[in-house]
């Protein structure tokens, strides 16, 4: 048996809001392969998600036995990184009334602070926002393109940063790609195809850089479409989702747990040879070069 063994190993999964996504289901893996796991949500949910988490609301349970415990959430918000980062319209907005310390460099420092001198092992970036991700790309004004781009790409820079000089020098970060970055997914707008492009790019870089620099293993996954509640922005999930079910090269679409156990793999000593690399999980979609058609029969 090989297992994977991430007893005593510190985590932190930014980007988790319910228990419906591919973040919830990371720290899942994580937990159940023995790290100790703390978890990111942007502030809007983060009073929803701890009062869900409070009220026993939540999947919590593990598969095999045991229940989920999540050491402390913090509130994350990965389109700033330092408190002066943040307009005066956030910081007084009713939605972040009363909730501070969420920009990144805060939440590096925090979660520094929580581990008490302990290293960081695992670094997961789940987090995406396009705020103009219904229109064409062609429509996309210049600040709903950079928002996108911030967000969902910059973030990952600005994170490593951040983390990386306190997490071990065997550490993994592990983000969260989309198959946009490589081909025209019709419907994915507002820059979000460029984002995931440069999130990818920026993980081969960044793999070399940071590997150098604090001997992290650096990369992403490019997941398959899931109709989680952060998807439904995107307005054509539920196609997505049946179009890779009817054309993927296994005839199937990936679930949440296929993702969340390549995450685990990637950040466990398996996968201590891997670096600056995009894993496809998606069964097999991404080989295709046309519509499936069923020409080798019932064999």
């Amino acid at each position: 048996m090989l297992p994977i063994d991430l007893t005593g190993k510190n985590a932190f999964v930014a980007g988790v809001a319910d228990d419906k996504g591919y973040g919830w289901a990371i720290v899942k893996a994580l937990a159940q392969a023995g790290a100790s796991v703390r978890v990111g949500t942007w502030p809007p949910m983060c009073k929803i998600f701890t009062r869900s988490l409070a009220l026993g609301k939540l999947d919590m349970g593990l598969a095999g036995g045991g229940q989920l415990n999540i050491e402390k959430i913090y509130p994350v918000d990965a389109s700033f990184d330092v408190p002066e980062d943040v307009p005066e319209d956030v910081a007084e907005d009713k939605r972040y009334k009363g909730i501070s310390g969420y920009t990144i460099q805060e939440v590096a420092e925090e979660v520094q602070k929580d581990l008490g001198g302990a290293s960081l092992d695992v670094l997961v970036h789940s987090l995406a926002n396009g705020p103009e991700v219904r229109n064409l790309l062609v429509e996309t004004s210049r600040a709903g393109y950079l928002a996108a781009v911030g967000s969902s790409a910059y973030s990952l820079v600005s994170m490593v940063q951040r983390f990386g000089p306190f997490m071990s020098r065997e550490g993994a970060v592990v983000s969260l790609s989309y198959l946009a970055a490589e081909k025209v997914i019709p419907g994915y707008g507002g820059g979000m195809s460029s984002a995931k492009a440069a999130l990818e790019s920026d993980t081969r870089t960044l793999a070399y850089e940071a590997g150098r620099r604090w001997g992290l293993r650096i990369n992403t996954l490019s997941a398959g479409p899931l109709a989680s509640r952060a998807a439904r922005a995107i307005g054509s999930i539920d196609r997505m989702v049946d179009y890779y079910e009817a054309n993927s090269a296994l005839s199937g679409v990936n679930s949440a747990l296929d993702v969340a156990n390549a995450a685990a793999f990637l950040c466990s000593p398996l996968g201590s040879g891997i670096s600056g690399e995009t894993l496809h999980v998606d069964k097999g979609y991404n080989v295709m070069g046309m519509i499936a058609e069923d020409q080798l029969g019932n064999e």
